[in-house]
């Protein structure tokens, strides 16, 4: 592989295992971030589980294992479109990998501030990107993470396809047309509306100046190491399990690991999709491998390897370890129940064998949780970011052991 990629929000959970999986195959990566993660840890009282050094180590470290060198710049690119568009001018990447947008439905729920912050970042950010593109004349693709819920959480009595949906619209005296039109969003959290958002933005400037995009609708991100980030301590992933930034997985692993019930919210009956952090960056670089071509519109992958529903998930990992589960309030407004089918023909076509839960059994993710167990603060775990008001999250209604 070779050509020039830059990486926005390449500092970030996935970002950081995708700037070096894509340097490691001989890319020329370059990293624009404003570390803003970082900062929100600092807002919240919270760090990673892992570790995690400066940009300035983790780039050191990279030199020093492979000899490759990853530029970096300290950007703001929602704030500071002029210093952006001359990064982009002077690299003038071959490929644009879009990170760069704050990325928990927890946290874009969390106030008015936190709601704000999250519009105004991943719409300007995505809006600039799009932006300096066009003004520089700059034929390069852009590859985007989106998000699976965008589609919703309601249960469809189909497969979902991969961003489209193909209609039959009903004309006068019997006749109609058909037509294919982006896939209905039903957002559920200021972070998913900022992706639906981010889709109409991508169907406009594909159409109105060719821009070359593809968008990959991510499921629920499980697992922390890839090859690249195991290669120096330096290099370690992040590794998020508060209410406000740990995934689903990652969080009911850490409660396992210090004897805290494993919280699962409402009835643990909402179906989502998954993938481990390794394929995101395969599927990342298979993205940048098939571009679309200059006019069609965006090309849209869903970037999961299954569905799980998330009792189901619990009771897995409590007949691993020996967890109690416990049913407590959802801070979430969304259905008790629902159903979730999602094709992935696209990313399989292009050879992507996924990693399955029940084939990796989270050795990997038990490892780090292992290692770092004396890092977890059991008062971060609970979800404090809340939907409606009138409840607090966290009230155990039941508890269930791994037997039943």
């Amino acid at each position: 592989m070779s050509g020039s990629v830059l990486i926005l929000g390449g500092d970030g959970f996935c970002g950081w295992p995708t700037a070096l999986h894509l340097s490691a195959q001989g890319y020329d990566v370059a990293i624009v971030d404003n570390l803003s993660r970082r900062s929100i840890d600092d807002q919240l009282g919270a760090s990673s589980l892992t570790p995690i050094a400066s940009i300035d180590e983790r780039l050191a470290a990279w030199r020093s294992v492979t000899g490759k060198e990853i530029p970096f710049w300290g950007i703001d690119i929602a704030a500071d479109y002029s210093g952006f568009r001359n990064v982009v001018s002077q690299r003038r990447p071959d490929a644009i990998v879009h990170f760069a947008e704050q990325r928990s439905a927890p946290y874009s729920m969390k106030g008015v501030n936190e709601k704000n912050y999250t519009i105004d970042n991943n719409v300007r950010t995505t809006h600039h990107t799009l932006l300096a593109m066009v003004e520089l004349g700059l034929d390069a693709h852009l590859v985007h993470l989106g998000t699976t819920g965008v589609y919703g959480y309601s249960t469809v009595d189909m497969v979902i396809a991969e961003g489209y949906l193909d209609v039959i619209i009903p004309l006068e005296e019997g006749r109609s047309i058909r037509d294919t039109i982006l896939y209905p969003t039903q957002p559920g959290s200021i972070y998913h509306l900022t992706k639906s958002l981010d889709q109409l933005l991508f169907q406009f400037y594909a159409q109105n100046d060719r821009l070359r995009i593809t968008d990959l609708h991510q499921g629920i991100v499980w697992g922390t190491q890839t090859a690249e980030t195991r290669r120096h301590p330096a290099l370690v992933n992040r590794f998020d399990y508060d209410g406000d930034y740990g995934t689903v997985l990652n969080r009911f692993l850490v409660e396992a690991a210090i004897g805290y019930p494993l919280t699962v919210h409402g009835t643990g009956g909402q179906t989502r999709g998954f993938i481990n952090i390794q394929d995101t960056v395969r599927c990342v670089a298979l993205a940048l491998e098939n571009p679309p071509a200059a006019g069609e519109k965006p090309r849209i992958f869903n970037q999961v390897a299954e569905t799980k529903r998330v009792r189901d998930l619990a009771e897995m990992i409590a007949g691993m370890t020996g967890a109690q589960i416990a049913f407590v309030d959802n801070p979430r407004k969304e259905a008790v129940e629902n159903e979730l089918a999602l094709s992935n023909q696209s990313f399989l076509d292009l050879g992507l064998a996924p990693i399955l839960l029940e084939e990796q059994l989270f050795t990997e993710t038990i490892e780090i949780v292992g290692a770092y167990k004396d890092r977890i603060d059991r008062e971060l775990i609970p979800a404090q970011s809340l939907w409606t008001t009138g409840h607090r999250p966290g009230l155990v209604k039941h508890l269930k052991g791994s037997g039943s």
